[in-house]
C-alpha cells in the first residue's frame, strides 16, 4: 500500500545547497518504500520571509489535510512557531533539522535570541524531529528542549564514484564547495593563501554568491586587494554535472566552515577521493575521515595556511590522505531514505 507524505519547503526545491540537496534525495527515494511525497512551496526568502511570504506559508500549511505526516525543513519550521502550535494538535508534523537557524555566523545578539526562541517554539510543537547528525541531535536536546527520545539522527546519504587516477601536477587545484556566506569561512581560506603566493596553487570555488551578497562583496574585495584574482576563481553556483569534473580535477578539497551541521561537500569530495582540509566545528570531525582529511580550528588563519602549506609541498602526504579517501565508507541514500520512512511510519 502506497502511503502519502506532505514535504514542505521553503522555496525552489531545486537549489543547490546541501540542505535542499539533501531533501530532493529522500523525497527520489521514498517511492521504492511505498512513500509518496507531495512537495509543499512555502515561498522564498527564509529564514527572514517577509509578511506577505509568512502569511502565504501559514496558509498552505493549515489547507493540508491532517491524513498524512508533514515534514517541514527546519529552514522555515524555525521561524513559523504560530503555524506549528495552531497544526501540533491536528497534524503529525515532522521537523527537519539540517542545523539550528540561530549557529548561522555572522549574527548579532538579538537576532541570535529570536531565532533560537522561536526554533524552541516551534520544535516543541513536533511530533518528531530529524537531525540530520549527533551533533546537531545533541544541539536541539541540550539547548531546544528537544526530548532525547524524540530526535532522530539520520545523516545524508552519499553516491559511491568511480575515482579516477590522478596524476600529480605542478600546480595544486584546490577545491571550494558551498555558498558564498559568513559561515563557509571564505574570508579565512582567502587570508590563509595570501600567505602562500609562493606556492603554485589554483583555487576554484563553486557556491551561490547570491545569497549574502554583502559577503560576496567582502571575498571577492580581498581576493582582488590581496593581488589573488588570477589564482581564485569564483564559479558561483553550479549544477552535479558540472562540479563531477571540478572534483575529478581537484588535488585537494578545502572549505573553513565556522559552523556544518554535517558537511555533505565533505563527504561528497572524499567519496570522489579528494583528500580535505576543514575544521574542528561543529559535525565536521564527525564527518570526516581522520585517515581521509586534516581539520583545523575554525577562524585560525595559521594553521590553516599551514595544513594547506603542507599538503601543497608534500605530494605524499596528499596522496595518503586520498588512499583514505578512497577507502572511506558512508551510508547510501537509498538506506538513509529506508530510516526516513521509519520515521514517517512511527508518526503514523
Amino acid at each position: 500500500m502506497v502511503r502519502d507524505v506532505f514535504f514542505a519547503v521553503p522555496g525552489d526545491l531545486a537549489a543547490p545547497t546541501g540542505g535542499y540537496s539533501y531533501d530532493r534525495r529522500i523525497i527520489a527515494e521514498l517511492p521504492a518504500l511505498s512513500w509518496r511525497a507531495e512537495v509543499i512551496n512555502l515561498g522564498d526568502g527564509f529564514p527572514y520571509p517577509t509578511v506577505d511570504t509568512r502569511a502565504m506559508a501559514c496558509a498552505r500549511l493549515s489547507a493540508l489535510a491532517p491524513d498524512r505526516p508533514v515534514v517541514i525543513d527546519g529552514l522555515a519550521f524555525g521561524v513559523l512557531p504560530d503555524a506549528a502550535e495552531a497544526l501540533r494538535a491536528s497534524h503529525r508534523l515532522v521537523a527537519l533539522v539540517h542545523h539550528p537557524l540561530a549557529l548561522e555566523s555572522g549574527l548579532g545578539a538579538s537576532e541570535f535570541a529570536s531565532l533560537r526562541a522561536s526554533e524552541r517554539s516551534a520544535l516543541a510543537c513536533a511530533r518528531r524531529v530529524v537531525a540530520t547528525s549527533a551533533t546537531v541531535a545533541r544541539v536541539l536536546v541540550e539547548d531546544y528542549g528537544v526530548p532525547c527520545g524524540g530526535v532522530s539522527v539520520i545523516e545524508p546519504g552519499t553516491d559511491r564514484v568511480c575515482v579516477p587516477p590522478r596524476k600529480n601536477a605542478r600546480v595544486v587545484k584546490l577545491l571550494a564547495v558551498g555558498s558564498v556566506i559568513p559561515r563557509k569561512g571564505y574570508d579565512v581560506l582567502v587570508a590563509a593563501l595570501a600567505r602562500l603566493r609562493h606556492l603554485p596553487w589554483q583555487l576554484a570555488i563553486a557556491g551561490d554568491c547570491g545569497r549574502s551578497p554583502q559577503t560576496y562583496r567582502q571575498v571577492k574585495g580581498e581576493i582582488a586587494r590581496l593581488g589573488l584574482a588570477d589564482r581564485v576563481s569564483l564559479l558561483g553556483a553550479v549544477t552535479s554535472d558540472q562540479l563531477a569534473p571540478l572534483y575529478a580535477s581537484a588535488d585537494l578539497f578545502v572549505l573553513p566552515s565556522r559552523f556544518e551541521g554535517y558537511g555533505m561537500a565533505y563527504t561528497e569530495a572524499i567519496a570522489h577521493g579528494v583528500p580535505v582540509v576543514g575544521t574542528t566545528a561543529g559535525a565536521i570531525p564527525d564527518t570526516v575521515p581522520a585517515s581521509a582529511g586534516v581539520l583545523v580550528a575554525p577562524d585560525d588563519i595559521e594553521a590553516l595556511a599551514a595544513a594547506l602549506q603542507r599538503l601543497m609541498e608534500n605530494p605524499a602526504d596528499r596522496e595518503r590522505l586520498a588512499a583514505g579517501a578512497r577507502a572511506a565508507i558512508f551510508p547510501s541514500w537509498p538506506e538513509q531514505a529506508a530510516l526516513f520512512a521509519r520515521v514517517l511510519e512511527s508518526v503514523g
